[in-house]
């Protein structure tokens, strides 16, 4: 009895693998995300730095991209380190609450406050989006801890 749960057991992990990889490797060849509204590019952002997606990463900052933050030490973070970093973090989901507010928006920009509320801490994140052709894209992040 204990072989065939044994069995079975061996049977699904593989299965979940194999259908695991799969699903990776198709994501792979489509890593183009939506990002054709301020809302949708605003709402990938989150998903990015908050709950480890990965699709699109390189796609959804503008190439002068540039990240501050303040704190007792400001550092200043370019658009490549930040990729780097992101795609490091890839299926991490972080332990907080999300709330996000739109300060500003026009037709070809936007200014977004994205608060992720831990237990100990809250990290304030001051996001400006931009159009650039068809898509919005993240120029600006400012990120504040209290």
């Amino acid at each position: 009895m204990k072989a065939i749960v044994k069995i079975f057991a061996v049977a699904a992990l593989i299965a979940v693998s194999t259908f695991a990889m799969a699903a990776e490797g198709h994501g792979s060849k489509s890593a183009k995300v939506n990002l054709y509204t301020a809302d949708f590019a605003l709402e990938h952002y989150v998903a990015v730095t908050t709950a480890g997606e990965s699709a699109g990463v390189v796609q959804l900052f503008t190439e002068d991209f540039n990240q501050k933050i303040q704190a007792s030490n400001a550092q200043s973070n370019s658009r490549s380190a930040v990729v780097k970093l992101l795609k490091k973090q890839k299926g991490e989901k972080l332990n907080c609450t999300v709330s996000t507010d739109i300060l500003e928006e026009s037709a070809d920009y936007m200014v977004a406050k994205v608060t992720l509320k831990f237990e100990h801490f809250t990290k304030t994140d001051l996001v400006t989006l931009e159009r650039v052709g068809d898509d919005w894209k993240v120029s600006k992040s400012i990120n504040s801890y209290k």
